[in-house]
């Protein structure tokens, strides 16, 4: 019973420091012009909420914009984090892209062929690979770029 009462003058005391005024009208538009009420004036009448507090209530002592910018900083460390962890998981789906490419790309030589096509494919088939290693090498400096962007950003909010 003494806890319900002191949990209650407590719920009293945190209202009566931080009061508030919550007042409610009506905008109605008319022929003579924008009438405002506290009852509604006609059919077309708007319903608008006004909200005061005491101007003699204390703030809290405590300074909640700092918590506040840490659990900010904090979320954007761990979006950053994420965003790091998927740039790393494409790097690695690049890599096994670029190896399956090349794995078919090697697989046609071991097809049993006479020795003249078998220099066409080998030529062909030099020439593919490094054309995917170049778009790979490519995607991967691209990739790389952001890696470290990502690195620094985070490094900066931690």
């Amino acid at each position: 019973m003494q806890l319900y009462l002191k949990i209650l003058a407590l719920i009293f005391v945190s209202t009566h420091c931080f009061a508030t005024t919550t007042v409610k009208y009506f905008k109605c538009t008319t022929d003579r012009g924008i009438v405002f009420s506290q009852f509604p004036c006609s059919a077309n009448a708007t319903q608008h909420t006004i909200t005061t507090s005491d101007p003699k209530a204390s703030a809290p002592s405590e300074q909640h914009y700092k918590t506040l910018n840490n659990l900010e900083r904090n979320q954007i460390a761990k979006r950053t984090k994420r965003a790091l962890r998927a740039k790393h998981h494409e790097k690695a789906v690049l890599n096994r892209k670029r190896d399956t490419a090349v794995r078919e790309q090697q697989d046609k030589l071991t097809k049993l062929m006479n020795e003249d096509r078998r220099k066409k494919v080998v030529r062909q088939v030099k020439k593919e690979i490094k054309a995917i290693n170049k778009a790979h090498a490519k995607a991967i400096k691209s990739l790389e770029k952001k890696i470290s962007k990502l690195e620094k950003q985070l490094k900066a909010y931690e």
